[in-house]
Parts: structure tokens; sequence; C-alpha cells
């Protein structure tokens, strides 16, 4: 991956993770992932679902790959107006309410509009409240304080906001001299920039790959579903692109490309698995196998659905999943480039 294509992969990124896309409320950013497809040239359909699946012809169409990531994040939905103005809230994916605890968001209404606010502890001061430290952070403590001059439901009620309306977190986007990027959403984000600098480069270049190949930017995977239909019956590999898990245990780091040889629904594919081992050795790439133990793909939801393909998961090593993520770019760019000779070789199954 060159400095150029480095560079744009960067940049795509920052503009999606700070374009709001919580499950169930991804209309703007999938048409975000259209119009950049649309520039570069590549075929794509929208599912019923939302989702976008892009289409790069190959020299054999009888067996064909599917590579996969999704662009929905964690967020919260307005669960109850309280009565001092301030809302509740209903989490959407799995996180903890203490990765969010202090974070600015931003409350999308139904009218197109939003209002800003932060999430607090209903206990913060800690001059008020003796339990401010200990109390347990949770749904029935934690608040968003709305930046309105707002006291009650009515008041609240009348800036147009109202139970089921998404909430969005500031994703807090930063690159830093060192070549780490800092932000919320890098799952799965930065997998979503990679696929879509691939499908360009590929176009640009004119290359005609060996198998058909599809690419699926998913909108639902963080509450479980997201790559589990729209699947050709010509595909036999299905590759997720999605983050690495970082932690005590673990091998994943944020400078390598990380293989997942098992997750919580089980080994995947073995022989795809130690295909993208040899393209590593192969190509000088830096990569970690691993095991993630609480975690799942839309490559497994797919496996769930009753697909008969072949499954992997690879991706770039993320720290702090699901709370203030970080990665650095030679993840990015290894994990690029495995995806990349993963493409341009032949069919493992």
């Amino acid at each position: 991956m060159n400095d150029q294509a480095l560079s744009s992969t960067i940049q795509l990124l920052k503009e999606l993770v700070e374009r709001p896309s919580p499950s169930g409320f991804t209309t703007d950013i999938m048409n975000y992932v259209e119009d950049v497809l649309k520039q570069a040239g590549v075929t794509f359909d929208r599912s019923n679902k939302g989702a976008v699946i892009a289409t790069l012809k190959g020299e054999d169409e009888a067996k064909q790959r599917m590579l996969t990531a999704h662009v929905d994040t964690l967020g919260a939905m307005v669960k109850e107006i309280k009565p001092s103005g301030r809302l509740r809230l209903d989490l959407i994916g799995g996180f903890a309410y203490h990765s969010i605890e202090g974070e600015y968001c931003v409350i999308h209404k139904a009218d197109g509009g939003t209002v800003s606010g932060t999430i607090v502890m209903h206990q913060s001061s800690v001059h008020v409240y003796k339990n401010a430290k200990t109390a347990e952070r949770n749904q029935q403590n934690m608040e968003v304080r709305v930046d309105a001059n707002v006291n009650s439901v009515d008041e609240t009620r009348a800036l147009g906001i109202e139970v089921g309306d998404i909430v969005s977190f500031d994703p807090r986007f930063q690159q830093t001299e060192s070549g780490y990027i800092k932000s919320r959403h890098l799952d799965d984000k930065a997998s979503v920039a990679l696929l879509l600098q691939l499908m360009k480069t590929i176009q640009e270049e004119g290359t005609v790959l060996p198998h058909t190949t599809h690419v699926l930017i998913s909108n639902n995977e963080e509450i479980g579903y997201g790559g589990n239909s729209n699947i050709p019956p010509e595909v036999v590999e299905y590759l997720a692109v999605d983050m690495g898990a970082i932690g005590d245990g673990q091998q994943t780091d944020e400078f390598s490309a990380s293989i997942c040889v098992k997750d919580a629904s089980g080994p995947y594919h073995y022989g795809l698995r130690q295909h993208f081992v040899n393209l590593c050795e192969t190509n000088n790439i830096d990569y970690k196998l691993d095991i993630y133990p609480y975690y799942g793909s839309d490559a497994s939801a797919a496996i769930k659905a009753g697909h008969d393909i072949v499954h992997g998961l690879i991706g770039p090593g993320i720290e702090g999943s699901h709370s203030m993520e970080r990665t650095h770019t030679s993840s990015l760019a290894h994990t690029y480039r495995l995806i990349d000779a993963y493409v341009r070789s032949g069919m493992v199954h």
C-alpha cells in the first residue's frame, strides 16, 4: 500500500466516522458509500435492508467471493423523557455504559433536526452526591443532559425530541504524528475504508480479478444480522473484514493484520485461514493469529443462516473495542495488503 493509497484510506475513514450511523440509522452513510462507488465507477446495488452490494467482475463467475464490512455503529435511542427534561437511554449494540460517560452526543429528531447533549451520571457532582464515584453506570443512573433550557417533559418534547429518537456519539477522530488513529467507530469503519479504497484501486487499474468478487457493506452487524442475506448462490468463499480484538491473552496488536481462527461462534474455516497465513508469509505482511472470545461476525451470521460457504475473518487490530478505539496506520496498511493479495489469488475451496 503506497503513501497515496494510505492517505486516501485515512481520509475515507475520517469522513465515514464523522457521519452518524448507529444501527437502524444508516441511510445517510449508505448514500455516502454509494457516492464513493459511483465516483470510482464500481457497479453496485442496494438491498431491501439498506445494505450496499458492489460487484467486481472476474474471470471465473462460477465460483465467486464475497467480502463484507459493516458501516453501522454503536449508539443509543431515547428510552424516556425524564421529569427533569433529561433523557434516559436504551443502548444500540453491545457496549457498557461506562464507555460513554461524559461523551458529547447528538439527538436525531424525527423532523430531521438535531439537538446536542452530553451523557452524564445523574449523580455526577461529587460535591452533591456521596455515591458519585461508586454508583453503578447503568440505564437507571445515566442520562443525557440536553443542551437547551429544559426542566420538564413538556419543555423537552417542545424541542421535537421524542421516545425512539436516535442518539449518536461524538467520534473525536484524531490522527497523531506517530501514526495512531484514535476515534470511536473504527469498528468497523476502518475496514469499510479499506474495502472502498481497494475497489477504487482495482477499478483504476482495470484489473480483472480471478473470481467475480462482491463487496457487501452491511448496516446491521452490531445487532447481529448484517451479512446473512443477499449472498449470491455462486459465492463459495465469504470473508468478513472486521476489527481484531486486543487485550490480555491476545496476540493481536495495532501494527499488523489480525487473522481470527475462532470466536464465540466457533472456528473459522481452517483451509481459508491457512491461505491467509501463506499470503502473509509470501508477501511479507505482518500478521497475528488470534481467538476473539466474545465476538461474532457477519461471516458467522451467514453460516448460522444456513449458507453453504467457506468463511473467514480478518481485520486491523483495534485497541479498546466498543469504547474509545485506536489503531495504527501500519495495521491498516498490512490489512489492506492482505485483502489485496487475497482477492488476486486463486480459490481455496
